[in-house]
């Protein structure tokens, strides 16, 4: 099993909408998924904003990516850049870190993502 960016084993992030690089509601990685979406937000509008202005429209549905399009309160896997570019901009969604993968770690601070924590173990 994977673990979490906490140590512990990664949790689901969603199922409805279904989201994971894999389409199985997890924010796990492997060999294919360049953009590594490995940090489980849950979307704002404010985010949604930004991240349309920036060339990432992430409300559009695109059926033939199995991508129903957002709105605000969906939780989602993120690209760990995408996350990363939102933090630098001051407009990073929130995230549920027992379903953030631990590769994560490598592009961003625990701390950063404890601050944007939705969760009960944002203090752990």
């Amino acid at each position: 099993m994977q673990s979490n960016v906490l140590g512990g084993e990664l949790q689901c992030c969603c199922q409805d909408p279904l989201t994971g690089y894999y389409r199985d509601g997890f924010c796990r990685t492997g060999p294919g998924d360049t953009g590594l979406h490995t940090v489980c937000i849950e979307a704002t509008e404010e985010f949604l904003e930004f991240s349309r202005k920036q060339g990432n429209d992430l409300s559009t549905p695109v059926p033939e990516w199995e991508f129903p399009g957002l709105v605000p309160g969906d939780r989602w896997c993120l690209c760990v850049s995408r996350w990363k570019d939102a933090l630098d901009a001051g407009m990073a969604p929130p995230v549920i870190l027992a379903a953030c993968h631990i590769s994560a770690l490598e592009f961003v601070d625990l701390e950063d993502l404890k601050q944007h924590a939705v969760d009960d173990i944002a203090g752990s």
